[in-house]
C-alpha cells in the first residue's frame, strides 16, 4: 500500500471505535478517501477490529457502492436509461471508449480517466447524458466526445496551474 494510501487507512481508523458495528463507515470512509479500498486496507481494517479478512472482503464485496480500483481523475459516466438509451447512449459509450482506449469499468494508463456506465441519471430530458465527476453533459452525441475530452484535458492543465475550472453545472456543448 502506498504511503499515502497508508496514511489515509490510519486516518480513517484512528476515527473510529474497535467495535465491528462500524465496518461498513470504515469502510465508506477509506474510499471517500482514497477513492477506492486498496487491497491492502482489508487486512489493516480486519486486524483493526480484530476479524478476519475474509469478513471484511465478504462485507466489501457484497455492496455495490465499494470500488477495488481507483477511478480516473475524470470519471467518465454514460447513462443507458432507456430515454439515453434510445437517443444515442450506446455511441456515445462506444465514443468515449474508442478516445480512451478502454472499456467501460477501466482507466487510462495515466489515470486520468475512468469510464463507466449507468442504468438511469434522471435527467432524461437532456438525453443523452454524460456525467463527468460532477458536472453533466447534456445533449451528448458521438461527435462532442472528443470536445468533452479536450475540455476535460484543458481544465485538468488549468487546475495544474491554480486556474481550476471544476463545478456541477451544466455544460452547453
Amino acid at each position: 500500500m502506498a504511503k499515502e494510501e497508508a496514511e489515509v487507512v490510519g486516518e480513517v481508523l484512528s476515527s473510529f471505535p474497535r467495535e465491528r458495528r462500524y465496518l461498513i463507515r470504515i469502510l465508506q470512509g477509506i474510499q471517500s478517501k482514497a477513492g477506492y479500498l486498496p487491497e491492502e486496507a482489508m487486512g489493516e481494517v480486519a486486524r483493526f477490529l480484530g476479524i478476519s479478512e475474509a469478513e471484511v472482503f465478504g462485507v466489501a464485496t457484497f455492496y455495490n457502492q465499494f470500488r477495488f480500483i481507483p477511478l480516473g481523475r475524470f470519471h467518465i459516466v454514460v447513462c443507458m436509461g432507456t430515454a439515453c438509451h434510445s437517443l444515442g447512449g450506446q455511441l456515445v459509450l462506444d465514443g468515449f471508449e474508442r478516445e480512451l482506449d478502454i472499456k467501460v469499468g477501466g482507466i487510462t494508463p495515466d489515470r486520468e480517466y475512468s469510464l463507466d456506465r449507468v442504468g438511469c441519471i434522471g435527467c432524461c430530458t437532456k438525453a443523452p447524458v454524460v456525467v463527468v465527476n460532477d458536472r453533466i453533459y447534456p445533449k451528448m452525441t458521438p461527435y462532442k466526445v472528443e470536445e468533452v475530452l479536450a475540455k476535460l484535458k484543458a481544465s485538468g492543465e488549468a487546475e495544474a496551474e491554480g486556474d481550476g475550472l471544476g463545478g456541477d453545472t451544466e455544460e452547453g456543448l
